[in-house]
């Protein structure tokens, strides 16, 4: 059995396990119990009604949170095309930046944004960059040709969102130091969106159960009727 720390135990003696809380209150309370020595993340999980195993019915996008999330991104930008556009990025290249990755297992970087003729050099570094998480995707807006405002995405806090094999979609949306208004703005956000991206096959209930918690905090039950789901 899992032995969690002294201060989640005290966390978990200000929860009720069963209740469904208002977003609202969900927000106050986990701002209200004791914090670390660190700026924890707030993080949101909701479950769907999905078969994952059907690819039609997988939910995967990204989003520019209104509030941001609290985290600086560095960018690498590989294209041939537009480097004149890649000034607000950390790094940018082409070819010679795939060659740093792949020889000297180069990764000071969090996103790569990639003009489409690069995908198929990119897509030869795969199995090194996928399991990451960091192949560029035409869906996540990361493949383009508008590198400018993918950049400038990225950095005012787009967040990518994808459903796991169990149907369930985990995502930070901002930091434990944010305003309440601020946090509770960037949730219903994101909710929206991904309310708006729904399966055509989806029958009933689209999100099932929502919770709420911070990096190092049990979860909290969210009463959907509060998110107007």
């Amino acid at each position: 059995m899992k032995k969690h720390s002294k201060m989640y135990v005290e966390a978990l003696g200000n929860i009720e396990k069963n209740k469904e809380y208002d977003v609202t209150e969900a927000i106050k309370i986990l701002k209200s119990l004791k914090t670390r020595k660190f700026d924890e993340s707030v993080d949101l999980a909701l479950k769907l009604n999905i078969d994952a195993k059907k690819t039609d019915m997988n939910v995967r996008g990204s989003f520019v949170l209104p509030n941001g999330t609290g985290k600086t991104k560095r960018v690498l930008v590989i294209t041939k095309t537009k480097a004149n556009e890649a000034s607000e990025a950390e790094y940018c290249g082409a070819e010679d930046m795939l060659e740093k990755i792949e020889k000297e297992n180069w990764f000071e970087f969090d996103t790569i944004i990639a003009t489409p003729e690069m995908m198929p050099a990119l897509g030869k570094l795969g199995k090194l960059l996928g399991p990451k998480g960091l192949m560029p995707n035409p869906k996540l807006g990361t493949v383009t040709t508008n590198v400018k405002e993918a950049i400038s995405n990225v950095k005012k806090g787009m967040v990518e969102y994808k459903n796991d094999s169990y149907g369930n979609v985990h995502l930070s949306i901002g930091k434990l130091s944010f305003d309440e208004a601020k946090l509770e703005e960037n949730l219903r956000a994101i909710v929206a969106e991904i309310v708006k991206n729904k399966p055509t096959g989806v029958k009933g209930t689209f999100i099932k159960n929502v919770s709420l918690s911070s990096t190092m905090s049990p979860g909290l039950k969210i009463d959907r009727n509060s998110l107007g789901l």
